[in-house]
């Protein structure tokens, strides 16, 4: 699915513009719009970002000559498609964002933007593929050298295989599931850490997808398989399944539903972890969210038909749970910008009537303890300690 490295140019020349540096030499950073996005061409064009203000995250002065609060930038992984894209298109819309699209299919990410009618310069899309620890590295060091402040990061994409009962494994060998959702993050969050202290903008927040599922204490969370990290002995091991469990938890066998609902244990741990060790100190805001069941999600592309057809009516229509990807998208995008919603540590719901308010984690997702734990071990994973 991830594009060819060799079908993009090896060089991607920028005119310097603001903050922008002039040259970005990775085929892994494109500014758009694009002209035209057909595979047989595999014709990239790259434009300097014209959104309201004239390079991302530069400020502008009014007419008076008084300075204007600049523009943010956001950074959300995944956001080719689902709840990913329907943030970044709620924030690009608002004129007061531009949207970094963190992806790992590069044309479909294009593609995506254009489809959703996102306006050109109001975002750019640079590659990311969170199952490489070297490529989240990449990743860093392309978006430092774009020139671009950080204002938010949003942690957001993922990988659910229900169906799995075989493990596969990321380019470092550590089962798929819980290496893209959470060590890439893991890395991600803690190498872009330095940029969000930096910024100047008035609220710096970053942001990791939770999910209902992971949470114990409620009627989802409860159905089998259900999340439960154990004594964390298989992460210890590093995943590995033919030298080790491929699962968290240390178990023999191998059940991709529960792989991803661990992960969104790890998620929701490593969000208050940051926020216990950071937040006082750097001011950032660390923050997770259930944004409601997107039932029509990609996210559910590899289950069975018979779920897929049946699941969208089921929550529509019985437990009355249903979201849009355009509600859910504009949910994600309060908990980036709405100055209410400032709060650090916090795990947000909407209810019925879309109100945010702050939700109750399950004993396990909020072990301060186990959160610890969970820290250390996933720093030596992905080499920071």
């Amino acid at each position: 699915m991830a594009l060819q490295a060799a079908f993009l140019p090896s060089a991607l020349s920028v005119p310097k513009k603001g903050g922008l540096a002039a040259v970005v030499k990775d085929t892994a950073f494109l500014s758009v719009p694009q002209k035209k996005l057909q595979a047989a061409s595999l014709s990239v064009r790259t434009q300097v970002a014209t959104a309201p203000v004239s390079t991302p995250g530069s400020s502008t002065a009014a007419k008076d000559g008084k300075k204007t609060v600049r523009q943010g930038v956001v950074v959300i992984t995944g956001a080719s498609s689902g709840l990913g894209l329907a943030a970044a298109k709620a924030l690009a819309e608002t004129g007061k964002w531009h949207v970094v699209m963190a992806c790992r299919d590069f044309l479909k990410a294009a593609k995506a933007a254009k489809g959703a009618g996102m306006a050109d310069g109001s975002y750019t899309i640079m590659h990311l593929d969170l199952a490489s620890l070297d490529s989240v590295r990449q990743f860093v060091d392309n978006f430092r050298r774009a020139g671009m402040p950080l204002d938010s990061l949003v942690c957001n994409a993922a990988i659910y295989r229900p169906t799995a009962r075989t493990p596969t494994f990321t380019a470092d060998g550590y089962e798929m599931s819980v290496g893209v959702n959470h060590l890439g993050h893991f890395l991600l969050a803690r190498l872009l850490l330095d940029d969000l202290q930096r910024s100047d903008y008035p609220s710096r927040r970053l942001i990791i997808l939770g999910s209902i599922t992971g949470n114990t204490n409620t009627l989802a969370g409860n159905i089998p398989p259900k999340a439960g990290l154990g004594d964390l002995r298989g992460l210890a091991g590093g995943l590995r399944g033919q030298n080790g469990s491929a699962m968290i938890d240390g178990s023999e066998s191998f059940d991709g539903a529960k792989a991803y609902k661990d992960s969104k244990i790890c998620n929701m741990l490593t969000m208050q972890e940051l926020h216990r060790r950071y937040h006082e100190e750097m001011g950032i805001t660390f923050a997770s969210l259930y944004p409601g069941c997107i039932a029509t999600t990609g996210l559910f592309r590899e289950h069975i038909p018979l779920f897929r057809l049946l699941f969208p009516p089921f929550q529509k229509f019985i437990t009355k749970g249903f979201v849009s990807e355009a509600e859910s998208g504009k949910r994600l995008a309060q908990v980036v910008s709405d100055p209410s919603l400032t709060k650090s540590g916090v795990y947000w719901s909407w209810n019925k009537d879309s109100a945010s308010f702050e939700n109750q984690l399950s004993q396990e997702a909020s072990d301060p303890e186990k959160a610890r734990k969970l820290w250390e071990i996933s720093e030596k994973l992905v080499g920071l300690a």
